[in-house]
């Protein structure tokens, strides 16, 4: 009764409710589970590792966290049942699988191979990412050429025209007026609070179910970047699938984590209906078959679940899967990137282009109104 009196102190209390909606970064996730799981495998106790770890982690979210969850299983919670009280930082599929090393006894295999699928999806986030800056850099390199040119090269030939009393050619005059736009503070304050609101307005409009059917169809229709992000769902799905149903989690358990860390609507509402299905009595297989949107799993995959499901290594078929859309999604994210570079070429070509013609028609013309 002492020992438990000294872990639990109210300094500590206040400070786990302070942090319990925290989350932490992906990185240290994956290090504590690494961590975690060569210390059980090592046979340290897990209350023991728990508080080695610890006393090992710098303070702030997650050592706050590793105390309390220490302090609730001394106090008899279970390690699942710990690690749910921060949903945030311990995902659904997490605290799952942690339940199901449980009943097994294989607690560190299992976050052997959770560390396993964080560090794939981490990987496969980074990608994706990487393939969404290249045009952003693009971008911003042709609006710094184009204010480049616009700001500092326009005005001076405005002025000898001015100075003169003669007109600038009509695309250099458009040009100007556009500058002068984007010069003048009560305008440029005006555009800058319409797409404020437009961008506000935007976000709480996709809180609402037309909202995201709308900018979800967008996002898996997109000639460029609906491959991509189609390969990227089912990568995630199709890996927590086979992480989960590999370890020994029930299909159902899987599909529910599935639903819930995916954002996409038509994927969501694919493995709700894929879940009714089942629970009706229906294979895998077929559910997806059967389920709206299943059109969005590719008939070939399908065909792979089924040979699974008759075989009874339905686990390490989902895994083949989830190896085969990483690749598939590492070619899409190629490709991507690949179209986009001769795209975002011709796009500050033509951009460049037009000031630099509309830079050099007064130049043709200098001489004559000079004279004038």
């Amino acid at each position: 009764m002492t020992v438990q009196a000294t872990i639990v102190e109210p300094p500590q209390s206040t400070a786990i409710q302070e942090v319990s909606n925290a989350r932490i970064k992906q990185a240290e996730l994956i290090l504590f589970t690494t961590q975690l799981s060569i210390m059980l495998d090592s046979g340290v106790v897990l209350s023991d590792a728990l508080e080695a770890m610890a006393e090992q982690t710098q303070p702030g979210t997650l050592r706050d966290i590793i105390v309390d969850v220490a302090s609730r299983i001394k106090g008899g919670d279970s390690f699942s049942d710990a690690l749910a009280v921060y949903p945030r930082v311990f995902n659904a599929m997490y605290t799952s699988m942690v339940k199901a090393s449980e009943a097994s006894g294989k607690m560190s295999h299992m976050l052997e191979i959770l560390a396993g699928y964080l560090n794939s999806d981490a990987e496969t986030r980074k990608q994706i990412k990487g393939a969404m800056i290249y045009p952003f850099i693009m971008l911003m390199m042709a609006s710094a050429a184009t204010g480049s040119l616009m700001f500092f090269v326009l005005p001076k030939f405005t002025r000898i025209y001015e100075a003169r009393g003669a007109a600038l050619p009509k695309l250099t005059q458009l040009l100007v007026n556009f500058s002068q736009m984007l010069g003048n503070a009560r305008i440029m304050a005006t555009v800058v609070t319409t797409i404020t609101a437009l961008l506000v307005g935007l976000h709480f409009w996709y809180q609402t179910t037309t909202g995201q059917k709308v900018i979800d169809w967008m996002k898996v229709r997109t000639p460029i970047f609906g491959t991509m992000f189609v390969d990227a769902v089912l990568t995630r799905s199709m890996r927590i699938m086979a992480t989960m149903v590999g370890t020994g989690v029930s299909l159902l358990d899987a599909l529910s984590v599935m639903k819930m860390s995916c954002e996409n609507y038509y994927f969501r509402h694919l493995w709700a209906a894929t879940d009714a299905k089942i629970r009706n009595g229906y294979q895998l297989s077929e559910s997806i078959t059967l389920a709206p949107y299943g059109e969005l799993v590719a008939p070939g995959i399908i065909q792979m679940l089924r040979a699974g499901e008759k075989s009874g290594k339905l686990g390490q078929v989902c895994d083949k899967v989830s190896v085969f859309y990483e690749k598939k999604l590492q070619n899409s994210i190629r490709t991507t990137t690949a179209l986009i570079e001769p795209l975002m070429i011709l796009i500050m070509g033509f951009v460049i282009g037009t000031i630099a013609i509309a830079l050099l028609l007064p130049v043709f013309r200098i001489s004559s109104v000079i004279a004038h």
